[in-house]
């Protein structure tokens, strides 16, 4: 049984709209909140309607909030329970996650190992297809030298894509047609990756030539239980940036939300996630292909509230402080149509 570990206090560890929403979801709970800030936000709404704010650097975000130190020290001296890392800064970074564990506060997020896991897009990978997820055919793993390419091209035919593995945002990604442009895209490839991510590692995979993007939201409790939350199809992009976020998809089926809901649910049950997440798949010919998971609250997470009516925030709150989802599968139901821009 999973202990109780309640918040009286949160830090919230952003700034800007996602601050502005965990504070919202906070009050609502009864939790009193503590902002952090650089010294150009010192205004900011966020600052403005918390119930305390700690400075925490100069308006650099490296100095600020990207700065695990500060913010650690802020939750120390203003008594917080918990971090809640919002969506970008350092919402993804497994390190920090760590940190704010082993200081003796509650993580409002999955647990580190899970973060890192889902990081490295080779590990993540390859962990959701032991875990029963359907991927894209590929490398198993990184490919290190052209020859080794060269025959998992072969194998799965072209058109490929070159992908670094600590990629994302659509960064660090090469598409190859023919075997001819191979040797040339991967060195750009391995180039664009170690400047971009540090790690110059990539892998391989099928070119998808017209699939649609479709994320499934989830949540998970230290119970055991999964829920999935229905999906947001995110297929309208820039530059392999999203433009246009809508629920439901207006090309998948019941059948196949249910089929492909169930399959995601089970394949977290047994990596035993927790909180929040966001598995990204490519949905082309009826098939679904896993490309990514998102280990936080995402930017789009309203327009699954908006045809849920759960609160997804609350029930991440909820859920690190050691108390079942408020919810089973068969309460949820998807009720009209949302969109995003």
């Amino acid at each position: 049984m999973a202990e109780l570990q309640p918040i009286k206090k949160l830090l919230i560890a952003n700034r800007g709209e996602i601050a502005l929403r965990i504070l919202r979801a906070a009050r609502e709970a009864g939790i009193s909140s503590v902002a952090v800030h650089s010294t150009a936000d010192a205004n900011a709404m966020h600052v403005r309607l918390a119930d305390e704010s700690v400075c925490i650097g100069p308006p650099s975000a490296t100095e600020s909030y990207l700065n695990a130190a500060s913010i650690l020290s802020a939750a120390e001296i203003t008594g917080a329970e918990a971090i809640h890392p919002g969506y970008g800064f350092l919402a993804e970074n497994a390190d920090f996650a760590q940190m704010v564990v082993e200081h003796g506060f509650i993580f409002v997020g999955p647990d580190p190992q899970h973060i890192r896991m889902m990081g490295d897009k080779v590990t993540a990978k390859q962990a959701v297809a032991e875990a029963g997820i359907p991927t894209v055919p590929g490398s198993d793993g990184a490919v290190s030298d052209d020859a080794t390419a060269i025959s998992v091209a072969r194998k799965i035919g072209y058109p490929v894509l070159i992908k670094a593995a600590a990629g994302g945002g659509g960064r660090g990604m090469s598409v190859v047609r023919s075997e001819g442009e191979l040797a040339a895209s991967l060195r750009k490839t391995r180039n664009e990756a170690r400047a971009g991510f540090g790690d110059e590692r990539v892998y391989l995979e099928k070119f998808l030539d017209h699939p649609r993007h479709i994320e499934l939201q989830i949540m998970a409790d230290r119970h055991g239980n999964v829920v999935h939350l229905g999906e947001r199809d995110c297929s309208l992009q820039r530059r392999h940036q999203k433009i246009v976020e809508e629920s439901p998809s207006p090309v998948i089926s019941d059948v196949e939300r249910r089929t492909i809901g169930r399959t995601v649910v089970r394949a977290l049950e047994k990596l035993g996630y927790l909180g929040a997440g966001t598995i990204e798949f490519l949905y082309q010919d009826g098939q679904f292909y896993f490309i990514e998971m998102n280990t936080r609250i995402q930017v789009e997470h309203p327009v699954t509230e908006m045809v849920t009516g759960i609160d997804l925030v609350r029930e991440q709150l909820s859920v690190a402080m050691g108390h079942p989802l408020s919810v089973t599968q068969d309460d949820i139901r998807i009720e009209g149509h949302a969109i995003e821009c």
